[in-house]
């Protein structure tokens, strides 16, 4: 086999538990007939490595991380944290580095200028990937490895294509219950600006979105993406006395956050965190007619129904009696978007909603949002810095920073 010079990438499907993987090849010499790591200075780069280095900042209150703000992590945005993190192992020299899912939320300059680091440091550095996504794949890897049935390793001469299984016959159910009253447009922003102490997040921004409109924002790592989004799901309290018009009423007017979440739905990739009991597939789909992380209530004929109708949109189906936190993160993505979707809220924010996904589970995400732009009246806006092969937003928000804060435009595919 292979020793000298060997970077090696693991192409995994996203139920592939990527800890246990890391385990098995810092501890049990996995890669022993492809390379020898167990003598050398390996430094790893996860999402648990992040999440530890930032529980030491919040227990010792301490820069465990250099960065040029001097900043604690947590203040950060997610890509932000990662390409802090990147640069601090990098800084340490390693022999060796296991590097799971690098791209993620990380804006597309960033991307390129990592592929080009990596690049530069292939002749000193062993690089073993871990990914989801044949598009992440460094340029100057020699070597794809997987997994075949029977959980063994195995040589992959190029990262397959998935077989996709979908049936586009299937109709969107219409819901039990349509929204009353709903203007357009669903929400407008004039001249909003944002700013913490001395810094200014977003400056005069002006976004109209409309009924049915499917939206993509994009911008960099830091540009304020998140900001903008709590301003549109009133979780942000610098909502106040701005030019800032939700669902036909200005905010501040006297309409609660609950009122203003009733009309939305949101997904993301960390929020599965919270359905952490066993509920069925089928009750979790039902508890989104209800806003609840739970089932408290006997649903009604129509109510399951519903949700079987939605099951058989996703091809879920026959998993509905299934305990939601035993399917694989692409099936819980999907589940997610049923859910949010039930009721047809007259928007739909998915924020970052493949992070972590494999290929597969992704071209699945990708269609079923499409049917749901073309099939129902929902408004869209989808936040991420991939761009799906074969989404079709109509439309792009684009967040562009400078020195005063971050100012937006509108683009068109």
């Amino acid at each position: 086999m292979i020793r000298n010079n060997t970077h090696i990438a693991f192409y995994v499907a996203d139920k592939v538990d990527k800890n246990e993987l890391i385990h098995q090849i810092l501890n049990k010499n996995l890669l022993q007939d492809y390379i020898e790591i167990k003598n050398v200075k390996t430094l790893l780069f996860s999402k648990k490595a992040l999440e530890d280095y930032i529980d030491e900042e919040l227990k010792h209150d301490q820069y465990a991380i250099a960065t040029t703000q001097q900043r604690n992590l947590i203040s950060f945005s997610d890509g932000e944290q990662k390409k802090a993190l990147l640069q601090h192992l990098i800084n340490q020299q390693p022999d060796c580095m296991i590097l799971e899912n690098v791209f993620d939320h990380l804006d597309i300059a960033s991307q390129i200028k990592i592929r080009e680091q990596m690049a530069e440091k292939k002749e000193a550095i062993i690089f073993i990937q871990i990914v989801n996504r044949k598009s992440d794949i460094l340029d100057f890897i020699n070597l794809i490895v997987g997994f075949d049935e029977n959980k063994q390793l195995i040589q992959l001469n190029k990262a397959y294509d998935h077989v996709l299984q979908w049936n586009e016959n299937i109709q969107i159910p219409a819901p039990l219950k349509h929204y009353e009253n709903i203007e357009n447009p669903l929400v407008e922003l004039n001249d909003v600006s944002v700013n913490y102490e001395e810094r200014c997040i977003l400056k005069n921004i002006r976004w109209k979105i409309n009924q049915g409109e499917f939206w993509q924002l994009i911008g960099p790592n830091g540009s304020g993406k998140s900001t903008l989004l709590s301003m549109i799901t009133g979780d942000n309290p610098k909502a106040y006395n701005q030019h800032l018009t939700l669902f036909g009423k200005k905010r501040g007017t006297g309409e609660t956050v609950w009122e203003i979440k009733a009309k939305i739905g949101y997904v993301n990739a960390l929020m599965t965190h919270y359905f952490e009991r066993r509920d069925t597939v089928e009750n979790m789909v039902i508890a989104g007619l209800f806003d609840s992380i739970g089932l408290y209530t006997k649903p009604t004929e129509s109510q399951t129904q519903l949700a079987h109708e939605w099951l058989k949109v996703i091809g879920l189906f026959e998993q509905r009696k299934k305990a939601f936190v035993d399917l694989s993160a692409g099936e819980q993505r999907l589940i997610m978007i049923a859910r949010a979707m039930i009721k047809h809220p007259p928007l739909l924010i998915l924020d970052e909603p493949t992070t972590g996904l494999d290929d597969h589970d992704a071209s699945l995400f990708t269609r079923l949002v499409n049917k749901i732009a073309k099939e129902t009246n929902t408004a869209i806006i989808y936040v991420s810095h991939r761009n799906e092969k074969g989404l079709l937003p109509e439309l792009v928000y684009e967040l562009l920073p400078n020195e005063h804060g971050s100012m937006g435009r509108v683009l068109k595919y």
